[in-house]
């Protein structure tokens, strides 16, 4: 019974606002005692379903060529399949010699998680597949407090958009800095969206509105311009 309700913890996908899971692992740089180590960075950890597989190996090219990127954003990248260290390491070294756009090879510039006993891919939900031993394509992005703040699940044949992960935070430090939402498709320097009002005094306010930089389309949706 006692190992019935472990393996329905570990199953149990965390949710958006909650405490990244704790564990502790081997990576391609050394050891990991997640998320204390990375404490006031955000991360992106993101698992793919095996070693020297093409899908991954676009991926993992295009994360070490954005990783500057990311790291501008106070980001770190830590990646994770169910393969060994071992197959880790061979496989960084097979994509150092891979020349994916003409524009030579890339280093990897970020850990990767060896889990071969599958218990960072279960605290976190990442077994989905029928014989679950693959960890589908989750993108998890925490925030410097360690708290969940998005997740991304693509499937096995579908590589990840890099640049829409990069968005997204963007997107979530410029709610936490201004406390403002971003509307479908917000790059940096567009409008943001301004919070809705609560009372008709404020809805009626809103409609009356006069200010060059906002614009009132209905009392629950205004948007202005970016700081």
């Amino acid at each position: 019974m006692e190992d019935n309700k472990m393996n329905e913890t570990y199953d149990r996908m965390p949710m958006i606002g909650d405490p990244a899971p704790e564990f502790r692992a081997i990576t391609t740089m050394g050891k990991v005692d997640f998320p204390a180590d990375y404490k006031g960075s955000w991360v992106v950890l993101f698992s793919h379903p095996a070693d020297f597989t093409p899908v991954c190996t676009t991926e993992f090219i295009g994360f070490s060529k954005m990783a500057e990127e990311f790291a501008e954003l106070n980001t770190k990248l830590l990646g994770l399949s169910i393969d060994s260290l071992h197959s880790h390491l061979a496989w960084s070294r097979s994509i150092e010699n891979i020349d994916l756009d003409g524009n030579g090879p890339v280093k990897v510039k970020f850990p990767i998680i060896a889990d071969i006993s599958m218990a960072v891919a279960k605290k976190y939900g990442m077994l989905q597949t029928v014989a679950k031993t693959q960890t589908i394509r989750a993108v998890f992005i925490i925030d410097p407090e360690g708290i969940i703040r998005t997740i991304l699940y693509y499937p096995m044949s579908t590589g990840r958009n890099l640049p829409e992960i990069k968005r997204i935070i963007l997107a979530l430090q410029k709610h936490d800095e201004d406390n403002v939402s971003t509307p479908a498709n917000w790059q940096p320097g567009d409008r943001v969206v301004m919070g809705a009002p609560l009372t008709l005094e404020d809805a009626e306010k809103r409609m009356a509105l006069e200010d060059e930089d906002v614009k009132v389309y209905d009392w629950y949706l205004s948007m202005k311009k970016d700081k």
